[in-house]
């Protein structure tokens, strides 16, 4: 056998085995969960919590694995928000097992407003399980984190439902100061969408599509401005960070995430870690969905 085959088939076999191994990581992540609902979506009662395959009551923040594949630059994603929806779906840090619940403002569940052209969320939004952004530590000079797990944008064509556990390519990141705390944005795509094979890196995202990256920078600084707030501001000059550093911060925020499992944080504020492990079954009492107030549907011109 030729020098020549020989490299070829070595070439083919390892492009057989980087699919499988693909294949089978899609299948042990994006089926593997379920949800049990208590109370009305759209209500300040509402709880999605996470079921495992056991049938335990799990924590979407804690009980996930990350999942971080540095080689293939993959990870895992739980979907909070459906892109083009309103309602502001996120894990709660504060009640046990961190069920998804609708962020309330004021008593009132909150809605991000529709900021022309944008019809609410325009991206799948979600979080990085087993990450954390300390707010007791400096994620960059002046900048400490926010007490949540690390937010992703999935910039994918599928419309995702809240709850679901999605494996997802790291693209880059956006470093957003939210009320002077760092709120990372990582920019993901699908690992299943037909457009993800193209995409590496953010010189590739703006290949494909053009003015995703630009409309991101323009919606997250605008998207509190109908509410009274001034325009938020990022890190690094507005300036997109590379895969290469992006996975630097979810390798960090992971340590840090484990530091807050082992009790080795001290905070005022530390996100609650109950976890499975004790056999926690929660029972479905799900009700019919609140209406909607209609002012959601206003079209705000900034």
């Amino acid at each position: 056998m030729s020098r020549v085959v020989a490299a070829r088939l070595q070439s083919a076999r390892k492009a057989m085995n980087r699919l499988f191994e693909t294949n089978t990581k899609l299948q042990n992540y994006s089926h593997r969960y379920s949800t049990v609902v208590r109370g009305a979506k759209y209500s300040q009662d509402y709880a999605q919590y996470l079921v495992l395959p056991n049938g335990e009551t799990g924590s979407y923040f804690h009980d996930i694995p990350l999942g971080l594949d540095l080689e293939h630059r993959e990870v895992n994603m739980v979907v909070e928000v459906p892109r083009w929806s309103n309602g502001k779906f996120e894990i709660s840090r504060t009640e046990d097992f961190n069920p998804i619940k609708q962020d309330v403002k004021n008593g009132k569940p909150r809605f991000v407003n529709n900021i022309y052209p944008f019809k609410g969320y325009i991206h799948n939004y979600g979080a990085i399980p087993q990450t954390w952004e300390n707010p007791a530590a400096e994620g960059l000079p002046g900048l400490n984190g926010d007490n949540d797990p690390l937010d992703c944008c999935e910039i994918g064509s599928a419309v995702f439902g809240t709850g679901e556990v999605r494996r997802v390519k790291v693209l880059g990141s956006l470093a957003l100061i939210d009320d002077g705390e760092l709120d990372w944005k990582v920019i993901v795509i699908d690992c299943e969408d037909p457009k993800s094979a193209e995409l590496n890196t953010l010189d590739d995202v703006r290949r494909v599509f053009p003015r995703l990256l630009d409309d991101t920078i323009t919606w997250f600084r605008n998207y509190k401005i109908p509410t009274g707030k001034p325009a938020n501001k990022f890190a690094f000059d507005s300036e997109y960070q590379p895969v290469e550093k992006t996975l630097g911060v979810i390798q960090e925020c992971h340590s840090s995430w484990k530091d807050l499992i082992d009790g080795k944080v001290q905070y005022h504020k530390l996100p609650n870690t109950t976890r499975a492990g004790k056999n926690v079954r929660m029972e479905e009492y799900k009700l019919p969905d609140a209406q909607i107030p209609p002012a959601v549907d206003i079209w705000y011109h900034v």
